[in-house]
């Protein structure tokens, strides 16, 4: 691909804990012809998740940990500039696993999917109609098998996961409580995302009680993105028979130091609860009719997004950490080109 220069992020040290700026080192390449097979897509959005953590993290996951000089692992939606493959045209808009950079060259096997909705920006890809949607939906509907009238708490209720699954509990006609960080995220919820109340964790202080007004009746299902002390407060406070979807663990800063809390084993036996992983990967194979429920509510007004946008690849090394700080409003996203 002559005259094209890829600017890229590559891990450059290994973190201990939450990556910095420090960790990742800006670099330029030459974009290669695509081989036989490949095709090379330009990215628009590269996207910010808080997995990102454990990809980089030397410690055991549940995908191999990106490499020292390695581009950085991402998510990212661009547009299919030349193509050496019969299922692919310059013009197709597609998402997958492109990585931070401005250009990847790669075969069918990194990407997600095409991108069909064209009537809705191409950022939703990498958000509401993305892996955050579609764990919102999976981890809600599957694991969490909520029912009219039950109550659904959610903590990093005004991310992008979280938001998405308290309007998907509203639609299915439960009542919902979130939990964020600070008062204008736990405003956002109620306001932006149509949550019933909301818990400013920083602000309560006695948050087991702050949990115990807002669900009188108990909680039927959580929806788990923090571990912690926020999951600690929830807990005892389950319903007779609820759900705990277990989806995240942000608030615990490394796993090379296995922490210590309170024990759920009482909790779980004694109301008959139920506590389950989920992991969206294993749900690939219906990711379509996720994506297709969630753009028809998008469309209908019924589910609200927010997006936080940094421009230009400069902005990559930092954003990891920036979510930690708590600095987004919504999906973090950077764009790269209009």
């Amino acid at each position: 691909m002559q005259n094209l220069v890829n600017r890229q992020v590559r891990l450059g040290a290994r973190p201990a804990d939450i990556p910095q700026a420090e960790h990742f080192v800006l670099a330029e390449a030459a974009v290669p012809d695509p081989g036989e097979g490949e095709i090379v897509v330009r990215n628009q959005f590269l996207s910010v998740e808080p997995a990102m953590r454990g990809w980089v993290s030397a410690v055991a996951n549940y995908s191999a940990p990106v490499g020292l000089g390695e581009v950085m692992r991402a998510f990212a939606s661009g547009e299919v500039i030349a193509s050496r493959h019969r299922d692919f045209a310059p013009g197709d808009k597609v998402t997958g696993l492109f990585g931070w950079q401005d250009y990847a060259v790669v075969t069918p096997a990194a990407v997600t999917r095409k991108v069909t909705e064209t009537d809705l920006p191409l950022s939703l890809s990498l958000g509401v109609l993305g892996l955050n949607g579609v764990t919102a939906y999976f981890g809600l509907t599957e694991v969490g098998e909520p029912r009219a009238g039950d109550t659904v708490v959610v903590s990093t209720a005004a991310g992008a996961v979280g938001s998405a699954v308290g309007q998907i509990a509203k639609i299915a006609g439960c009542r919902t409580v979130g939990i964020a960080g600070g008062a204008a995220k736990a405003a956002q919820c109620c306001d932006a995302f149509g949550f019933d109340a909301a818990i400013d964790y920083k602000a309560a202080g006695d948050l087991g009680a702050a949990i115990a007004a807002a669900c009188p009746g108990g909680v039927d299902v959580y929806f788990d993105n923090t571990a912690g002390r926020v999951s600690d407060a929830v807990l005892p406070h389950l319903a007779m028979r609820a759900r705990v979807v277990i989806c995240g663990t942000a608030s615990v800063s490394s796993w090379e130091t296995w922490p210590t809390g309170p024990r759920v084993e009482r909790h779980l036996l004694v109301k008959r609860a139920r506590m389950q992983g989920l992991l969206v990967f294993d749900y690939q194979a219906r990711y379509g009719e996720a994506i297709a429920r969630l753009a028809a509510w998008v469309r209908e007004g019924r589910l609200a997004y927010a997006e936080d946008i940094l421009d230009g690849i400069e902005a990559a090394p930092d954003a990891i950490a920036g979510l930690y700080r708590g600095e987004n409003r919504g999906k973090r996203l950077i764009r790269l080109h209009a």
